[in-house]
């Protein structure tokens, strides 16, 4: 506990997921946060806010504030890491959540879709990294994680699902390629630095709270779903050891590291990296 005491972390996409989650990690092991999300309110049919991110954190004992920023906007991402720091001070952590897909088949996918998705995958999460860079090296240290995704390598044949889902993952698995490419090469950039840059992807899909559809795939492929604290416990890794340039997925760098899986709130180990989800788990 504590690992994070004194920093103050920006967390994109925070108002629900693994965003959330990860927000919620950090701040059981000290950082004050700063979330941010493109609107406040319920998000579709899954349930997460901004403001209920800050309440959580704060009814932990932490400290939180939230950002509203559309991130597919560059005029309205600009400043936006100076805007986080107003209200606990420069920027030592910026995890890069947000993304979104556009599932259509390659030879379906428009210039708009693609624009939309490189905007929000890869142009957004390299501003902020530049915005992060200069505070960070005034500090004397920083780590920057990009969350990227496994659609970033065309699936193994046979398909684990069908080949149409395969397919339409691909526009967006491209955005993903670009990030992990990216970030290698501002890692060895920034290492000597002590800046710390990496990527790190779900091993499976994630089981987050409010996400039906992968409760029910969780009861019939339990080996296809991760829970959510395998992500939060790899982005803390990530965010606050001395990784340089690694693209890894969640649960190898648990393995790797011999690291435990703890509750959001940091108080039970709740495994390693063999944890299985549990979707009839109570607000899974």
């Amino acid at each position: 506990m504590g690992s994070l005491t004194g920093r103050v972390a920006l967390i994109t996409g925070a108002s629900r997921g693994i965003g959330h989650a990860i927000a919620l990690r950090f701040a059981s092991e000290g950082a004050a946060i700063v979330v941010n999300a493109s609107r406040v309110g319920v998000h579709g049919k899954l349930k997460g806010t901004l403001e209920g991110t800050v309440e959580e954190i704060q009814a932990m004992g932490g400290q939180a504030t939230a950002v509203v920023c559309d991130l597919t906007d560059p005029k309205a991402r600009e400043g936006l890491v100076e805007r986080a720091s107003e209200a606990f001070g420069a920027i030592d952590v910026l995890v890069n959540n947000a993304a979104a897909g556009i599932m259509k088949l390659p030879s379906q996918t428009t210039n708009t879709d693609r624009s939309r998705m490189f905007e929000l995958n890869v142009n957004a999460p390299v501003d902020l990294a530049q915005q992060a860079i200069p505070g960070m090296k005034q500090k004397g240290t920083g780590w920057i994680l990009n969350i990227g995704s496994a659609t970033s390598r065309q699936p193994s044949i046979p398909y684990r699902d069908s080949k149409e889902a395969a397919w339409i993952i691909g526009a967006y698995g491209a955005t993903k390629a670009a990030l992990d490419r990216y970030t290698q090469a501002l890692a060895h950039e920034l290492f000597e630095h002590e800046i710390f840059v990496n990527c790190m992807a779900p091993t499976s899909i994630v089981l987050t709270s409010g996400a039906e559809y992968v409760r029910d795939i969780a009861r019939k492929n339990p080996d296809w779903v991760e829970p959510v604290e395998t992500m939060a416990e790899g982005a803390l890794e990530l965010c606050s050891g001395r990784h340089v340039g690694r693209v890894v997925f969640s649960r190898d760098i648990l393995h790797e590291t011999a690291r435990k899986v703890r509750s959001l709130d940091g108080k039970r180990v709740l495994g390693d990296a063999f944890l299985q989800a549990d979707p009839e788990a109570p607000g899974a």
